[in-house]
């Protein structure tokens, strides 16, 4: 999926990158943008909707993860406008290129929690896949990024991963 489906060229940029280069790492960081945004609804969403004897604690724990997902985002919609292209920021865009897909209805909270843990976990893999390109590329600003949103979205898998043990 391109970084600019529709919308415009890439900005003239001298930064030492190779346009190819930067296209490639903003395509990369639209697909780790659409997933964060629909783990952050999805969050938001389990948020509202949790019951059970675990209601507080989920409840708490699930704001603290939205409210942190939605400063994520900005920060990597800043990095993909950055490097010239503009960002993803419909839910159409956000659907065609999350690799997390919506659930239906209102599942069970332990439910809730596995469901997030392969959200936190799947930014986290498309977050590694970018680092072949950001190398390449001596990208350092994404990889410091990339770095930090990793170690974000492991934290919180092993935290959620936590509450399902037995």
């Amino acid at each position: 999926m391109s970084a600019n489906p529709g919308r415009g060229t890439a900005a003239q940029i001298d930064n030492g990158m190779d346009p190819a280069q930067r296209k490639e790492i903003a395509d990369g960081l639209c697909r780790m943008l659409a997933d964060s945004y629909t783990l952050y609804l999805k969050t938001h969403n389990y948020h509202w909707n949790v019951t059970g004897p675990m209601f507080n604690t989920l409840h708490l724990m699930f704001e603290t993860q939205y409210t942190e997902l939605a400063l994520a985002v900005d920060l990597i919609a800043e990095r993909i406008r950055a490097l010239g292209f503009p960002a993803p920021g419909t839910y159409r865009e956000f659907a065609q290129l999350s690799s997390i897909r919506e659930v239906d209805g209102v599942p069970a909270a332990e439910a809730m929690i596995a469901d997030l843990v392969k959200g936190q976990e799947a930014v986290v893999r498309t977050a590694r896949s970018l680092f072949p390109a950001v190398d390449a590329a001596h990208d350092e600003p994404t990889a410091d990024l990339l770095t930090q949103r990793m170690q974000v979205h492991e934290k919180n898998a092993w935290m959620l991963r936590s509450l399902l043990e037995k």
